[in-house]
């Protein structure tokens, strides 16, 4: 490996490294936030934190478009960290001892499930369907937008009202953890891990092109596995965080809700790239990755409603063995078939 291939994967580390930690600090003093300020105990801090998880996302997408105009790695890293998401929750269920995890957390997350489904499933076809005419679009974005856009708010809605007791339980279980920080003090180092997360994820794309062509690798695969990683580093900390403190339900809401919100970044990377439909200018292999995630989905909804109680290896279960499975498989067709 030469001197400047080793220096670029350095960068990418550093990268990664940044991401995670500030990730980590962002969900921390988003829940100070919330709590200090009392703003909708629920459903404020829910949100807060399901955006603040996926701003790596939403600012990779943005600068991928704006800045580098890439724009496989743009849906690459919204695709890829939907999978990576799913994926984290064979983590969590290796991580726990006994009884699988889909037997200890609660069926109203075949709910998110089921909308995730509908939104990347719809992704999916619109990739399917972009190259072909006539072609559906307002102006200079794809009919497919507004159409996220409707779903993901209809999804918000209805996930407030189904679980919205259950998020003021879980508020009222952790209130005032943070006796000792103040709120101007928390809003300093959330607005510092904010600036760090922003100017790391500007950044990101142009390393992710660079790895590209010296690895010889297609931009599909760098954004949809090594970007999509790093800008997920900060739904994984959270999970972790969650799962730290027994919180396994809002560790799961994290993953899937973050998913929903990334499909409505998907629609606004659409609204900032002005040379045509978004899903026109990309690879179709991003089908695959958007199809591996409905499947995943589809996965756990079937281990939520029939709870499994055996595990592979005294280690995980075989829903997990099945995630594991369509992750690799995801990455494996990418690598693969990339042109």
């Amino acid at each position: 490996m030469s001197s400047s291939t080793l220096l670029i994967w350095l960068e990418f580390s550093a990268c990664a490294l940044l991401i995670g930690v500030a990730g980590s600090q962002l969900a921390r003093y988003a829940d100070v936030i919330a709590d200090k300020t009392g703003l909708s105990a629920s459903w404020i801090g829910l949100m807060l934190l399901a955006t603040v998880t996926s701003l790596p996302e939403l600012v990779t997408g943005i600068s991928s478009l704006t800045l580098a105009n890439v724009p496989n790695i743009a849906v690459g890293s919204i695709l890829g960290s939907c999978v990576f998401n799913l994926a984290i929750l064979i983590v969590l269920d290796f991580l726990i001892r006994g009884k699988s995890i889909y037997r200890r957390i609660s069926q109203s997350h075949i709910l998110s499930a089921g909308f995730s489904v509908v939104l990347i499933g719809l992704i999916g076809l619109s990739v399917l369907l972009a190259d072909k005419e006539p072609t559906l679009s307002f102006a200079h974005t794809g009919a497919y937008t507004p159409i996220i856009v409707l779903l993901y708010l209809i999804a918000m809605r209805t996930l407030f009202i189904h679980e919205h007791e259950q998020m003021q339980q879980f508020v009222a279980q952790v209130a005032d953890r943070y006796p000792d920080i103040t709120l101007r003090r928390s809003g300093a180092y959330y607005a510092l891990a904010a600036l760090v997360v922003i100017s790391t994820g500007v950044y990101l794309p142009f390393i992710g092109t660079r790895l590209a062509e010296v690895m010889g690798w297609h931009q599909t695969f760098m954004g949809t596995l090594f970007i999509a990683g790093v800008t997920s580093l900060p739904e994984l900390a959270v999970t972790m965080a969650a799962l730290r403190i027994g919180a396994l339900d809002m560790a799961v809401a994290n993953l899937l809700g973050s998913n929903l919100f990334n499909i409505f970044i998907l629609a606004f990377d659409d609204l900032i790239y002005l040379e045509g439909p978004l899903l026109s200018h990309i690879s179709p292999l991003h089908a695959f990755t958007a199809m591996s995630a409905v499947v995943m989905n589809g996965i756990i909804i079937i281990g939520l409603v029939y709870r499994p109680k055996t595990r592979l290896f005294k280690s995980v279960g075989w829903i997990s063995f099945a995630l594991l499975t369509l992750y690799l498989l995801n990455t494996y067709v990418l690598y693969l078939y990339v042109e």
